[in-house]
């Protein structure tokens, strides 16, 4: 008989009843019955119930082992009563008598209950993470992050892709994040920088005359934390393909997506081919350009209907060429003052200074800001927005980039408010039509407001005669919930055509050279048409999950404030380290 085990904790059932097994795991729960001692024991697989009588000699032992200490037993399998039999295991039907007890690992008493999922803090949880690892649902998450690995390689394989591996080490280069840099012990004061994207790397492969690439890659960007995105480092689908329209592009992600949310997720998907909006048309439906379309309340334009109101936030925004934007919530007109009131607090949570609304109910129109408001006005209100009786209208009014931004806040707020999310939909999107530059205001100067490698719509005729601010990008998102999943774009090939956009850009032939010099180079030697994309890994498996926190889908992620209380990181070094990489540290001097 093996050392530790024949079966593992999940697989035996009623068949099996009069073999003798070995099975090894932790001690999950442990009752004492009358006398009688009843420990689930756990692994990796499952969970299955010892008995252990008070006749034994280790029954002390068993009697004293404490919750998470690591025992083998060995014992006969026997099927429960039927009166005993636990629906909720997989192996409830039977139990094993314990004929031996060995206890191969004690464990001290644990910060946290491993068999429970009550709420602890985060710090304990990520400090104790191999224990958090062992509680059931972060445990089946990661096993879930596996599984979602496995298909999408199998997917992409099948689909004539090839997986291949770009370098850690690399050079620094503007990516729009901050760089991780490892000093060079040969080449004092360079530095090598970790990837935040193998966004050059994958180009060079389609210049290198491989056709379609895929890799699980890791990345790295020193940049904050928030609820769906991890500091430090985290993984995408890195995809590129060489020949293809963004139409391509498109379809490969769709199968691909629709196939693993369908297969490892009950979640419905409205949409198999997914809507494309406009960049300019989601900004000002939707106020943000990672839309939730799984409801509507959708922003309205009703600038123009108040070019004589009276009411001052009104008139300012029309006289500074603003907007007025309003939002027209079904069915709301019935709600108390508080739920108004709450929305209004939430908005200047936000930073507004307030939240104007009427509500249609009894035929009247209702709320604070109606006396302002024309006949003529609200019929044209209700006409341009579809309100009817019930309903209920929330404005924003002012900087037409601001209002869009705090109104769509107010959507979502709205949306969660009236329960009108659906939490069992997997509703994806297209964010397409980037605009190829934006201007910078801190700087002055017109700036690429999104892949610097990105192909122009137009090519070198838009970059030539259209207004820089004009000009379309084949750039695009894909989006699910309002979490953006990837950006991508068909790239630019043509290295006149590149050196243009960054000349509008206001870097010089020089500046280009320098900073991208493989792909510069690369590009002189015939570049075929490329594009591709790179989905957050650790972002679908949060949906498949629906976990709120990318945090809970990643085994060791590092906390906020990007620390691993796990294994203690970042941490200083011996001054012989230093000394060996030409380093000294400066540590900024302490306020006063």
């Amino acid at each position: 008989m093996h050392p530790f085990r024949t079966h593992t904790c999940g697989e035996l059932r009623p068949d099996q009843a009069g073999s003798t097994v070995k099975l090894s795991g932790w001690v999950h729960r442990k009752r004492d019955h009358g006398g009688v001692i009843f420990i689930d024991l756990r692994d990796h697989y499952g969970i299955t119930q010892i008995v252990v009588n008070p006749d034994k000699d280790f029954f002390q032992a068993a009697e004293q082992s404490r919750a998470e200490s690591v025992v083998t037993i060995t014992g006969n399998v026997v099927n429960r009563t039927p009166e005993t039999v636990n629906a909720n295991l997989a192996t409830g039907a039977i139990e094993v008598v314990a004929e031996a007890f060995h206890v191969e690992s004690i464990a001290d008493q644990t910060p946290f209950p491993v068999n429970q999922e009550l709420e602890y803090p985060e710090e304990t949880r990520l400090a104790y993470r191999f224990l958090d690892l062992r509680r059931e649902r972060l445990h089946r998450n990661i096993l879930l992050r596996s599984k979602t690995a496995q298909l999408v390689r199998a997917h992409l394989t099948s689909r004539g892709f090839t997986e291949y591996h770009t370098p850690i080490l690399t050079s620094s280069s503007p990516e729009g994040a901050r760089d991780y840099l490892v000093p060079s012990r040969l080449y004092p004061g360079h530095f090598y920088a970790l990837p935040q994207a193998p966004q050059q790397f994958k180009q060079l492969l389609m210049i290198s005359g491989f056709d379609r690439y895929f890799q699980i890659a890791p990345c790295f960007r020193d940049e904050d934390s928030r609820a769906d995105r991890s500091p430090g480092e985290f993984y995408q689908i890195d995809m590129e393909m060489s020949f293809v329209t963004q139409d391509d592009v498109f379809a490969e992600v769709e199968m691909m997506l629709v196939r693993v949310f369908k297969e490892l997720s009950d979640k419905k998907i409205p949409h198999e081919v997914f809507p494309r909006i406009p960049y300019r048309e989601s900004m000002e439906k939707y106020g943000t350009d990672k839309p939730d379309i799984r409801f509507g309340l959708e922003m309205v334009d009703c600038t123009d209907i108040f070019g004589e109101c009276e009411l001052k936030v009104f008139s300012n925004a029309m006289k500074s060429g603003g907007a007025i934007k309003v939002i027209c919530a079904k069915g709301v007109a019935s709600q108390p003052r508080k739920f108004f009131d709450d929305a209004e607090t939430f908005a200047k949570g936000e930073g507004a200074k307030g939240l104007a609304w009427i509500a249609l109910r009894e035929g009247e129109w209702k709320g604070p800001i109606v006396k302002f408001l024309s006949e003529t006005e609200r019929a044209e209100l209700a006409k341009r927005t579809g309100a009817v009786e019930g309903d209920a209208l929330f404005f924003g009014a002012g900087a037409r980039a601001e209002t869009n931004a705090l109104l769509g806040k107010v959507r979502g707020y709205l949306g969660n408010a009236l329960g009108l999310i659906d939490n069992s939909i997997a509703a994806f999107c297209w964010i397409v039509d980037f605009p190829m530059f934006e201007w910078n205001e801190d700087d002055k100067k017109v700036d690429f407001s999104h892949n610097p490698f990105s192909m122009p719509q137009g090519g070198m005729d838009a970059l030539l005669n259209k207004d820089p601010l004009d000009v379309l990008a084949y750039q695009y998102d894909v989006v699910c919930n309002g979490i953006e999943l990837s950006s991508g774009a068909i790239r630019n090939h043509r290295p006149e055509v590149m050196l243009k956009a960054f000349e509008i850009a206001g870097y010089t032939e020089e500046v280009v050279k320098n900073k991208f010099p493989a792909l510069w180079n690369a590009f002189h030697y015939g570049a075929p048409p490329h594009g591709g994309i790179a989905p957050g890994f650790d972002r679908i498996v949060m949906l498949l999950a629906d976990e709120p926190n990318i945090r809970e889908v990643i085994a060791f992620p590092l906390n906020q404030k990007a620390q691993d209380l796990l294994m203690g990181a970042p941490n200083t070094v011996m001054p012989k380290q230093l000394k060996e990489l030409h380093l000294e540290v400066k540590y900024p001097e302490k306020p006063v």
